[in-house]
């Protein structure tokens, strides 16, 4: 029995490690996609060829950046085959399915127009390569998609039944847009949204910092903190909702992530605890700062609201609870961060500190931004722990327990192949470090000039 649980967490800790760095690359594809759109766009509008120049640079960027995520994601799927067998017969006609639409809808797609976005200047005119940028923006979000179509399948399962063993879809619909779907779909587009303008904001703004190129990099810097004014509130508010949803469907998971251990009375509030130490065997917090009535707040908008506590679940179908505790408060304190610094930037703004002049003044700021890059990886991951974990024990929620979807692998098979893909990600990470620092030092071409045929589309204003 030991043995098997060795191979089960290892396979747990393999698909989480390959997952977390996974989930480095595509947010920063999905969001780059959608900024060269709008950079295609205000060039074939207005013929300012600062923002053609701009293209060229941050599609550099985004070529990298795609082709590492590619890499490192295509072991992700072939796990449910070789850790998580009989899980995937179980669901198999279902979630293989929707994993193979990411596959031929989405990955093909951005793939067959990429090649166009990035080669295809001098090989079709104005419109068409446009146009190509476009569908590789919409593949890259139609591939988020049928992810999260999957995960949030996970986390609610819907539209059908077990039967023999096996699960029966009775409404496709029904399956795809399962109840955690659209909010989960939202909160993790606007997560890609947000990194991406505080990597371009910290990108620009470190180039500001040293003086090169100031006026090429202040306009993207300028236009990532805009951005931010709106993604930043908007991923709050979305987040707000998304935790009220969990609360209804998944209350277990939220008394996990707040280490709330009794279901507070009628007439009184849930404290949320700031920080805590719980104890799960003792079913309590060692010690704990709370802060009354807030939990009962956010779940529920109403400061009596009853929030049913871990005490109210069997041991048995209770999820961890430390690591997701403090991987959601270290993401809302990214998050928080993030308003914080937008703000800032805006405040900054608006006194007229960001000139091409004074710009390199604030460095402050611009080191903020080069700090928050990061941050935003990392709240990115940490939601993705909170999620995850917090679906425990259950590898679809309420209908396949973890323990029952695993291979019957030995431990030193599956301990085998995860130092394989410890090395295999180090040199891959250590490639994507050396091939995007190599773009950055040279910067963008400032003399860059399009093709003939693209500057007659393009309509000086």
């Amino acid at each position: 029995m030991d043995f098997l649980a060795d191979a089960l967490m290892l396979s747990r800790v393999q698909f989480a490690l390959t997952t977390a760095f996974h989930i480095l690359f595509p947010p920063l594809t999905i969001g780059l996609a959608v900024y060269l759109v709008v950079l295609e766009g205000l060039w074939l509008r207005t013929g300012d060829l600062v923002y053609y120049r701009q293209f060229r640079f941050w599609s550099g960027l985004f070529a990298i950046n795609f082709a590492v995520g590619v890499v490192s994601g295509i072991p992700l799927e072939f796990q449910f085959g070789t850790n998580w067998g009989p899980f995937s017969a179980t669901v198999g006609n279902f979630f293989g399915q929707v994993l193979g639409f990411e596959g031929t809808m989405a990955f093909m797609l951005e793939s067959a127009f990429l090649y166009i976005m990035l080669f295809g200047w001098k090989r079709v005119g104005p419109r068409m390569h446009f146009f190509a940028t476009i569908m590789v923006c919409f593949a890259a979000s139609l591939s988020a998609f049928w992810i999260l179509v999957a995960n949030s399948w996970m986390q609610t399962p819907s539209g059908g039944h077990i039967e023999n063993g096996v699960f029966v879809v009775t409404d496709y619909l029904a399956a795809i847009f399962s109840p955690d779907l659209p909010l989960a779909f939202s909160h993790m587009y606007l997560a890609c949204l947000e990194l991406t303008a505080f990597v371009v904001g910290a990108v620009s703004g470190v180039y500001v910092l040293l003086g090169r190129h100031t006026a090429f990099f202040l306009r993207s810097f300028k236009f990532a903190a805009a951005a931010a004014v709106v993604l930043a509130p908007l991923q709050a508010l979305v987040g707000d909702l998304n935790g009220q949803e969990i609360g209804r469907i998944q209350p277990a998971k939220v008394a996990a992530i707040e280490s709330h251990w009794d279901t507070n009375k009628p007439g009184t509030g849930a404290a949320w605890h700031v920080i805590a130490w719980p104890d799960p065997e003792a079913e309590r917090n060692v010690f704990a700062i709370s802060i009354p009535d807030v939990l009962s707040l956010l779940i529920t908008h109403d400061p009596t609201g009853t929030v049913p506590g871990l005490k109210d679940f069997p041991r048995e179908d209770r999820p961890p609870i430390v690591l997701p505790f403090y991987s959601f408060r270290l993401m809302v304190g990214v998050g928080t961060a993030m308003i914080a610094v937008m703000a800032w930037t805006i405040w900054l703004w608006r006194r007229g500190r960001l000139t091409v002049e004074r710009a390199g003044e604030n460095r402050l700021l611009c080191m903020s931004w080069a700090l928050l890059a990061p941050g935003a990886y990392v709240a990115v991951i940490m939601g993705w722990v909170t999620r995850e974990v917090g679906r425990q024990p259950w590898l679809a929620y309420g209908l396949i327990r973890t323990e029952n979807g695993h291979s019957a692998l030995s431990a030193g098979e599956v301990g085998l192949s995860l130092a394989g893909f410890c090395v295999a990600y180090t040199l891959l990470f250590g490639l994507f470090i050396h091939f995007m620092g190599k773009r950055l030092r040279r910067g963008p071409d400032l003399d860059e000039l399009p093709p003939p045929a693209h500057r007659a589309g393009a309509v000086v204003g």
